[in-house]
């Protein structure tokens, strides 16, 4: 009988410490660490072989045992005030909800922290379709990084057509300014993996909020 293959770790779930381990144990040193996350979060890439600083082996290695998978859009709603709401796969028979509120002065990221919520909330919707899971630490920041990807992306888009003989597509202000985690769920019911989702949202090296 064969076993059944390990599954691959999943970057957006690693804070900036258990990265460095990470790396180290797959024989990497650690500065490693802050490089991949500068790829991943500063820069939006999620392909181990985009990431050209890193080493050819070291990014077999990564590909063969990691990677970089936020959650899967399955459709979109937007206003005409900017808004954007997306409904997300959690997994197989799941979903939530991200919301992105642009302002004059700041964008407002609304991420989920559970699917579904244990609390009976009068003022909230989601209380009615009862408590399913918890959302992973991977799962909170990838709702981030998915939003980022998403916004920055049609801003370059937007750019190229204004000046279509353009190389590139000039860098916009930050869309995402400030995250608030007020979406489906109760973060402090899933305490164990908002706390590490947070660290990375904050960290200089990560999205620097």
């Amino acid at each position: 009988m064969t076993s059944a293959a390990t599954p691959r770790t999943n970057l957006l779930g690693l804070p900036r410490a258990a990265l460095e381990t990470f790396v180290a144990q797959l024989g990497g040193q650690r500065f490693r660490a802050r490089q991949l996350m500068n790829w991943m979060y500063k820069r939006g890439v999620g392909s181990f072989e985009d990431m050209t600083d890193l080493a050819r082996d070291f990014r077999t290695l990564l590909s063969a045992q990691a990677e970089v998978r936020a959650p899967q859009i399955l459709s979109q709603q937007r206003s005409g005030d900017g808004t954007r709401k997306w409904l997300l796969r959690a997994d197989a028979a799941q979903a939530f909800e991200m919301v992105f509120i642009p302002e004059p002065d700041r964008g407002t990221l609304c991420i989920s922290s559970q699917v579904g919520c244990a609390l009976d909330c009068s003022f909230c919707a989601t209380a009615q379709q009862g408590f399913n899971r918890n959302l992973s630490t991977a799962e909170m920041v990838g709702q981030v990084w998915l939003a980022v990807r998403e916004l920055e992306g049609e801003e370059r888009q937007r750019a190229l057509v204004a000046a279509p003989g353009a190389a590139s597509a000039p860098g916009g202000e930050r869309h995402v300014s400030n995250v608030v985690l007020m979406g489906m769920g109760e973060p402090l019911a899933n305490f164990r993996n908002v706390v590490p989702a947070l660290r990375i949202l904050l960290d200089d090296y990560g999205f620097d909020l």
